[in-house]
């Protein structure tokens, strides 16, 4: 049995339909605010693999929140990978790419150093240390600009204004991958399943769909493929202030995955189910 930290969010739903088997810990069963409640659960479950998908994911909020994302993002994760070691499974745990300072126009590889801006970043950031110092199998996954048919995301906020609005105006100065939450899902059981033969392929990978573009790219691509003629004007960051930093470059080289079997995914096909289900369900 896979045990499967997360059950709301985008991921873990995607985690359902694809391994609805899978063993599935909300907050109420759960609560990554109590690190200890969360090895206490791998204890008592002993599963074959575990995927940690759920996260303090509230990036300006975490500014004004930093010890509570550091508790869930930080020291939870590291307590889940502690429990995993003790049990000798796997953990695939999700991180992102706010680990880096988003400098420079080259994809980021897993062996960069990392520079998060702002707290989220911070609090991800020491999650992955924690895994890493546990000692057992892992896979840490960076992704970024998480997208699907549930709960708040970039294509669903696009969608609903797009409806209602003929201009909309968007930051063109951050580039990154669109990644669907359905292949997020299906990267982490790949990877868990493979991690049990071979642990020796612990480390960290990166995960984002590919080409890259800017949120403005996005916005014009949800557009045209939702076939509303709401047209997108780019803007610099500058012009969209938030309380946390986001970095201006997120592209991720993903060439490592490969040892999984696994290729970056394309976002404009994984957009185009988002936004057929999207619609199935209006």
């Amino acid at each position: 049995m896979i045990l499967v930290f997360g059950q709301s969010g985008q991921v873990a739903q995607e985690l359902a339909r694809l391994s609805p088997d899978a063993m599935f810990l909300g907050r109420d069963q759960a609560d990554l605010s109590d690190p200890d409640a969360c090895m206490d659960a791998i204890r008592a479950h002993a599963p074959r693999a575990v995927i940690n998908a759920a996260a303090y994911t509230a990036v300006d909020k975490a500014e004004d929140e930093e010890a509570l994302a550091t508790t869930i993002n930080g020291t939870a994760p590291a307590s889940m990978a502690q429990a995993c070691t003790e049990l000798g499974v796997p953990l695939v745990h999700i991180s992102t790419d706010y680990v880096f300072d988003g400098s420079g126009e080259q994809p980021f590889t897993p062996d960069q150093p990392t520079a998060p801006l702002g707290a989220y970043g911070r609090s991800k950031l020491a999650g992955e240390m924690g895994v890493r110092a546990a000692g057992g199998a892992h896979a840490i996954l960076r992704t970024s600009w998480v997208f699907s048919a549930h709960g708040n995301n970039f294509v669903k906020t696009m969608l609903r204004l797009g409806t209602d609005r003929d201009t909309l105006r968007v930051v063109a100065d951050q580039i990154g991958g669109p990644t669907s939450a359905r292949a997020i899902a299906h990267a982490c059981l790949t990877i868990a399943e493979k991690l049990q033969e071979h642990p020796d392929l612990s480390g960290i990978y990166h995960f984002s769909g590919a080409p890259a573009t800017s949120w403005a790219g996005f916005a014009r691509a949800i557009m045209a493929i939702a076939g509303l003629d709401c047209q997108i004007e780019d803007i610099p960051s500058t012009e969209f202030p938030t309380p946390a930093q986001r970095p201006l470059n997120s592209r991720m080289d993903c060439a490592t995955l490969a040892r999984f079997g696994l290729a970056q995914p394309d976002w404009h096909a994984d957009l185009r189910d988002v936004i057929a289900e999207l619609k199935g369900k209006a």
